[in-house]
C-alpha cells in the first residue's frame, strides 16, 4: 500500500513538471524506478514510456482547447521520431548505449546554456507575460530550419526507445532554440508529440514483458492528475518560470546520465 501511495505521489510531480515544461515524466521516473524501486532498468525504462503517454493524453487535450499546440508542426516531426523510436526499440542491444548517453549529456548542458541565454525568449520582442483569465496569448512566428528539426526528431525517437523519456528534452530545444518556436508553444507541441513517440517504443518494450502493470497504474493515476494541474497552469505561469523548470530538469537529466557513466551503467 505504501509502494503504491509512493508511485502515485512520484507520477503526480512526474506529470506536474512533464506538463509544464513539455518533456514528460520518463525524464524523472526511469532513474527513480531503476535507482529508489530497484526495477532493472529495461523495465523501468519500459514502465515509464507508459507515464510519458499519460502526459500527452493529459495534457494534450487541454493545449489543443486553447489552441497553443502547432498541430502542424507536431505532425510533420513526429513523423521521423516515431520512426526512430520505434528503430531504436528493436535495435537498443546493438549500439553503445554509453556513446549516446554521452552525447545526449552534452546536448542537455549546451540546450540549457542556450535557453538561458534567449532568457525564454525566441525572439528578442516576444512578450513573455502570463496569460490571465486563461487567455493565451502567443507571439507571431514562422517555424525554421525545417531539416534540422526533423533530423533531430529522429534522434529524439531514438533516444525515446533507448531512455525512456519520450524525446521531449530533445524536442522542446531545438523547436525553442533552433526553429524559433515560442517557448509555450515548443512545450505543448512537444506534450502533443511525446505520446505517439512513446507508444511506438512502448509496444516493443511490452511485447518483451518488460513492462510492471502494477507498477505502471499507479505511476499512471498519479501521472493523469499532474498532467492535467500542469496544463491547465500553464498559461498562467511566467515563460521565466517554464524556463527554469525546464532547465533544471534537462540538468537534472544530464547529471545522471554522467553519474550513469562514471559508474559503469546501473
Amino acid at each position: 500500500m505504501l509502494t503504491t501511495l509512493l508511485l502515485v505521489i512520484f507520477g503526480f510531480v512526474a506529470g506536474l513538471l512533464g506538463a509544464l515544461t513539455g518533456i514528460g515524466g520518463g525524464v524523472l521516473l526511469t532513474p527513480i524506478l531503476a535507482l529508489h524501486f530497484g526495477i532493472p532498468i529495461r523495465q523501468a525504462i519500459g514502465t515509464s514510456l507508459v507515464a510519458v503517454i499519460t502526459t500527452s493524453a493529459a495534457s494534450s487535450s487541454v493545449h489543443l482547447q486553447r489552441h497553443t499546440t502547432d498541430i502542424r508542426l507536431g505532425m510533420t516531426l513526429e513523423l521521423a521520431t516515431s520512426l526512430g523510436a520505434a528503430v531504436m526499440a528493436y535495435l537498443v542491444g546493438y549500439f553503445n548505449r554509453s556513446a549516446l548517453e554521452g552525447l545526449f549529456a552534452a546536448f542537455l548542458i549546451y540546450s540549457s546554456i542556450m535557453i538561458l541565454s534567449k532568457r525564454g525568449k525566441a525572439n528578442p520582442d516576444e512578450d513573455t507575460t502570463p496569460a490571465l483569465n486563461g487567455d493565451v496569448v502567443i507571439p507571431p512566428y514562422e517555424p525554421q530550419r525545417y531539416p534540422l528539426g526533423l533530423g533531430a526528431s529522429l534522434i529524439a525517437g531514438a533516444l525515446s526507445g533507448l531512455l525512456g523519456i519520450g524525446g521531449g528534452p530533445i524536442k522542446v530545444p531545438v523547436m525553442f532554440i533552433f526553429m524559433n518556436v515560442p517557448l509555450m508553444v515548443a512545450t505543448a507541441t512537444s506534450n502533443f508529440m511525446i505520446g505517439v513517440t512513446a507508444a511506438a517504443s512502448a509496444l516493443v518494450y511490452y511485447r518483451r514483458g518488460d513492462i510492471q502493470p502494477q507498477i505502471a497504474a499507479p505511476l499512471a493515476v498519479g501521472v493523469f492528475l499532474g498532467s492535467l494541474l500542469g496544463a491547465r497552469l500553464a498559461p498562467r505561469v511566467h515563460t521565466r518560470i517554464v524556463m527554469y523548470l525546464l532547465v533544471a530538469v534537462m540538468l537534472y537529466l544530464a547529471g545522471h546520465l554522467v553519474l550513469h557513466l562514471l559508474q559503469g551503467g546501473l
